[in-house]
């Protein structure tokens, strides 16, 4: 699904948004729905630990059909609740009690609504292998009451105070490297992978009005992290009964290098492990429900850009989803996610469910 949605603002000491776990355009929707159809794993590319942790490859099931596949995704991420640790909160608490008590309050963050449009191509030469390209479209947009002083007043989150801003642009783009002749029934796979840093990053996006007008939208809130990164993964799947397929996978995600290194000047994305587990329900193959458990883990993001204190965490999602047959060679699925558990550092924005949905076509 991978990269990444967070805080904005931290640049020329604003700190604007508490945002979302990125989960580094990293996991997410597309690990099932790819591999399924043939695809390699589709690691997801921009999504972050509030949403898009979906396996989209096992939502399709995994294949070992040789050929070409073209993949069409959407998914959309509405963070629109405010939270801290394992509950909700609200803006008295972020003045009030700031993550960063260094500024005398707290960002006060408002809405973040992601649509990521992702184009996947797949090439399988073989039942071993199979290589995929990842190209996603990142459509952001962004309100915060910015950072307010302590003691809060309901004035700090007035419709004066409200700053926007918007994100359309590239995305990372990830090149997955699949390997599944390892077992004769070629269903346990290992993954590597890399993202590279061709979405807008650093302050290439500023707040268009508000009080924060003109200033940048953090790092992490642009189309890409700049930097680049290593994926590395494994997946195993089998059938348990006459009808009912399971599966299971895990993948690490780091940067390697980053283009925003100079002091002063500096972000790199934390690093994101994610691991789904799932059934699926085969008995008619022209429609396959299915159900995920999508989990996440992510570090703080690091540098003088970066929200230190409000990026990292643990979150877990129930994914029922389907696949369905509409011609020979061409499905459509779909999921949808729900945060069952989130342990979050600091006040980000959370959704209260996500959606995905895609075509995918053989040749």
């Amino acid at each position: 699904m991978i990269h990444s949605i967070g805080r904005i603002g931290a640049a020329d000491g604003i700190r604007v948004a508490p945002r979302c776990i990125p989960l580094g355009i990293s996991l997410g929707i597309s690990l099932g729905i790819s591999m399924a159809l043939g695809i390699a794993p589709a690691t997801s590319w921009s999504c972050a630990t509030c949403g898009c942790t979906v396996n989209s490859d096992a939502a399709m099931g995994y294949s070992t059909a040789t050929g070409w596949r073209v993949n069409v995704e959407f998914t959309y991420i509405d963070q629109d609740e405010l939270r801290a640790g394992t509950g909700s909160t609200g803006p008295a608490p972020v003045v009030n009690n700031p993550s960063n008590p260094a500024l005398g309050g707290g960002e006060i963050e408002k809405q973040t609504i992601n649509r990521y449009y992702t184009l996947g191509l797949s090439y399988r030469p073989s039942a071993d292998w199979n290589f995929n390209l990842l190209v996603p479209y990142v459509v952001r947009d962004h309100t915060t009451y910015g950072t307010q002083l302590e003691p809060y007043t309901s004035a700090e989150t007035a419709p004066d105070q409200v700053s926007g801003a918007h994100v359309s642009n590239l995305g990372d783009i990830r090149l997955i490297g699949n390997y599944q002749g390892l077992l004769p029934g070629h269903n346990l796979g290992l993954q590597l992978g890399v993202k590279l840093p061709t979405g807008q990053n650093g302050t290439a996006v500023n707040f268009y009005d508000g009080p924060n007008v003109g200033t940048p939208l953090d790092a992490s809130l642009q189309a890409g992290t700049g930097s680049t990164d290593v994926i590395v993964g494994a997946y195993y799947f089998r059938p348990v009964s006459e009808n009912f397929d399971a599966f299971a996978n895990v993948q690490f995600q780091s940067a390697v290098t980053h283009k925003l290194d100079q002091p002063g000047n500096d972000f790199r994305p934390g690093n994101t492990t994610t691991a789904s587990l799932g059934l699926r329900y085969e008995k008619n193959p022209l429609f396959v429900p299915q159900l995920q458990l999508n989990l996440s883990r992510k570090s703080a993001d690091q540098g003088a850009l970066a929200d230190t204190t409000d990026t990292a965490g643990t979150v877990a999602y129930l994914s029922p989803g389907f696949t369905a047959q509409i011609v020979p060679k061409l499905h459509a699925y779909s999921v949808l996610q729900f945060p069952v558990y989130s342990n979050l550092s600091g006040y980000q924005l959370f959704p209260h469910w996500t959606a995905t949905a895609g075509l995918s076509y053989a040749f």
